[in-house]
């Protein structure tokens, strides 16, 4: 993967990669996540131009202070990126925050938006998966090698059938490591807008669900999943049973993207956009 960067209206340097050509698939990262977090699916898609950015504050972006990081501003920045790459319109994969950025897409620039596939978000997040990120984000790993990191991880609730080998893949994408120990891979003031949310009011989401009517649209759900409640899926496939669907076993918060399950579910998608 290739990484360089463009500006963005206010200045901003803003990583990204762009590999391949045919249908663009814009992929959207998680909340305190990189373009990396695309890097096990890749090997699994068919031909097709694979668009990557770190959002501001993460990765290879500049850090531009907690009160751009939100995903109104993500959400412009995801726009911009098209636009410097000429892309009139592409399809997105969202993971969890990146759902998120992708429904606001779909709702206020449904001309720039060909489908949207969630992985593990939707409409309601349910307060225990917000309580366990708001417990980490912002803040570096207690372990001090990346091979404790990976140790850390592998005992991540709702994760099973893992290798440990995956989990030191994680460790080496989620954390740095310098002389004084491990370090976030993003601005630890990305604390501040997520602590601001989870104290305010739940903001009503349905709406922006509602909006996606006619776009076509996926969901992947992880099996044991804290953040995405079973019965908050099940209301997102009454509402729109033409909504391709898979649950990945084994998983929690969020799955990889290369279990069958999910690959078969992005696949499908991808080719009925074709």
């Amino acid at each position: 993967m290739t990484q360089t960067r463009f500006r963005a209206a206010d200045g901003a340097m803003l990583a990204y990669s762009d590999e391949g050509t045919g249908l663009p698939l814009l992929c959207l990262a998680g909340l305190t996540r990189t373009m990396a977090d695309f890097d096990y699916l890749a090997p699994h898609l068919p031909p097709l131009r694979l668009i990557r950015m770190d959002y501001r504050g993460r990765g290879g972006s500049d850090w531009t202070g907690p009160d751009t990081y939100s995903i109104e501003q993500e959400g412009r920045d995801a726009l911009a990126l098209l636009d410097h790459l000429g892309i009139a319109k592409a399809a997105i994969l969202g993971n969890s925050r990146g759902g998120l950025i992708g429904m606001v897409l779909a709702a206020v620039a449904p001309d720039r938006v060909l489908g949207l596939c969630l992985n593990d978000i939707g409409p309601e997040i349910d307060r225990a998966g917000l309580s366990r990120i708001v417990d980490y984000v912002g803040r570096n790993p207690s372990a001090t090698t990346g091979a404790g990191f990976a140790d850390q991880l592998s005992r991540s609730p709702g994760f099973t059938n893992i290798p440990l080998s995956r989990w030191r893949e994680e460790a080496t994408r989620l954390s740095l490591e310098t002389q004084d120990g491990l370090t976030i891979t993003y601005d630890p003031a990305l604390r501040e807008p997520v602590l601001a949310a989870f104290n305010s009011p739940p903001v009503d989401l349905w709406p922006l669900f509602g909006a996606l009517a006619g776009l076509p649209l996926a969901l992947i759900r992880g099996a044991n999943s804290d953040l995405l409640a079973p019965g908050t899926a099940a209301k997102m496939r009454d509402l729109r049973p033409d909504m391709a669907f898979a649950e990945v076993p084994d998983r929690a918060h969020i799955p990889f993207l290369d279990e069958p399950e999910a690959v078969a579910l992005i696949r499908k998608f991808l080719k009925a956009l074709a």
